[in-house]
């Protein structure tokens, strides 16, 4: 049970801060919200193309529609985090993802699948990854990166555990040919049934209780309101402030263009690894080392970035995870699926709590959500055409060497967009 609240300046009243405690909430929501649809993706693609047929590019369309989704979702989510608060859309998006995957195990005709696809992807975007993010944004100035690094081990850790059991119980030799609708609907039932209790434990920000966020002087024992706003609004940015500036662009272009590779892979990975003999199970194991490796780098890179400059970190990562791509290319062999799965997991662990920090340090807390919200317009643009972009190329060459070489070239453009940041730079008071 999460400690009870004080009105008091967490510097002297708890012995565990208790946004260290929401690290460990936000994991928990990553697990049971995104593993199962965004990591589980590839291993569902195979059984979908064995069961009904369906080609890559429809199957990759699936996906790309969600984008066109959270194209137009994206502003509107955050909008909606930032006014009702993410206690309140944990709850929502919780359990439009567990009507989902009932609707899921229901499905027959391609469109049943999209649309119940687009019900899952629809409530991860509004109850998962970004209201989680935001809780942390409220409540670490010191350590944010940490802290968020820390919340996306629960993606990590529940890949490394829950991928190669998916794998096991969509395999039709372990559980017969509708083994993979019990588990949509095991899954779904699961995640409605958890909805209440975890947005139970969400604190939307310290000053709700009379807390100071992690970083800030903590002398003062008690938190007036006029003192919580002059906190919570000195120097941060408003949306429409935000996407004036040139680091807006920036970091969305940078962000969308490494994220483009992580998108195409949860798509294609499986199907391409299948037309290269492997089995499901050894996808599922090369799934599992690579999310092993983004567990341990989502720290390292939580850490690195808390101490050297974030668009410096982010390089770097970003280089490694573009250069795991180019491996894949050559990985037709097990023991170099291991070797990309290794690369690869530590560019895109060290890369991930970044990409989403970086808007903290660069924009501050007031309007962190509409801020990321608004920057998922361009992202989701360009995740919307790269795994389509591959499946396309693939139906008409039947190999994945020109779509997936193209997405290597953005992914390096994208790191060098990072590196040209300047130092953040505190809205004026005035402005």
């Amino acid at each position: 049970m999460a400690p009870r609240l004080k009105n008091r300046s967490h510097g002297k009243s708890h012995p565990i801060f208790y946004g260290w405690w929401l690290t460990g909430i936000a994991a928990i929501v990553m697990v049971v919200g995104t593993v199962p649809v965004f990591q589980g993706m590839p291993v569902w693609f195979v059984v979908l193309e064995k069961n009904f047929g369906w080609s890559r590019a429809q199957l990759s369309l699936a996906f790309s529609l969600t984008r066109v989704e959270g194209t137009i979702m994206g502003p509107i989510s955050g909008y909606l985090i930032d006014k009702l608060g993410p206690r309140r859309m944990v709850t929502i998006g919780l359990l439009l993802i567990g009507i989902g995957f009932i609707l899921f195990s229901r499905i027959h005709t391609l469109w049943q699948f999209y649309f119940s696809f687009i019900i899952m992807t629809s409530g991860m975007g509004l109850g998962t990854w970004l209201p989680m993010m935001t809780v942390l944004n409220n409540w670490f100035i010191q350590h944010r990166s940490t802290a968020m690094a820390i919340a996306m081990e629960g993606f990590a850790f529940g890949g490394i555990v829950i991928i190669p059991i998916l794998a096991w119980s969509l395999d039709e030799n372990n559980v017969g040919t509708n083994g993979w609708r019990y588990t949509a609907l095991a899954i779904g039932v699961t995640v409605i049934a958890l909805t209440l209790p975890l947005s139970k434990l969400i604190r939307n920000r310290p000053e709700e209780y009379g807390l100071l966020p992690k970083g800030l002087e903590s002398s003062i024992t008690s938190v007036s309101s006029d003192i919580q706003n002059v906190i919570y609004q000195e120097g941060d940015y408003t949306w429409k402030q935000a996407i004036r500036t040139r680091a807006f662009w920036l970091i969305s272009m940078g962000h969308a263009s490494t994220a483009a590779t992580v998108v195409t892979l949860m798509v294609h990975l499986g199907t391409m690894l299948t037309d290269r003999g492997f089995s499901l199970q050894t996808i599922g194991w090369g799934v599992a080392t690579q999310t092993a490796m983004t567990a341990l780098f989502n720290l390292i890179g939580g850490y690195v970035g808390d101490k050297i400059p974030i668009r410096v970190a982010l390089f770097v990562f970003s280089i490694i995870q573009t250069i795991g791509l180019v491996i894949l290319l050559f990985a037709y062999t097990t023991p170099m699926i291991y070797i990309f799965a290794l690369v690869y997991g530590i560019g895109w662990g060290g890369r991930a709590p970044l990409t989403t920090a970086i808007r903290g340090v660069y924009f501050g807390r007031k309007a962190f959500a509409s801020i990321t919200g608004f920057s998922m317009i361009p992202m989701n643009i360009l995740h919307l055409i790269a795994p389509l972009f591959a499946g396309i190329m693939f139906d008409i060459t039947q190999s994945y060497t020109i779509p997936f070489s193209a997405i290597a070239v953005v992914s390096f453009i994208g790191s060098i967009l990072f590196l040209t940041l300047g130092n953040p730079n505190r809205q004026s008071s005035n402005s």
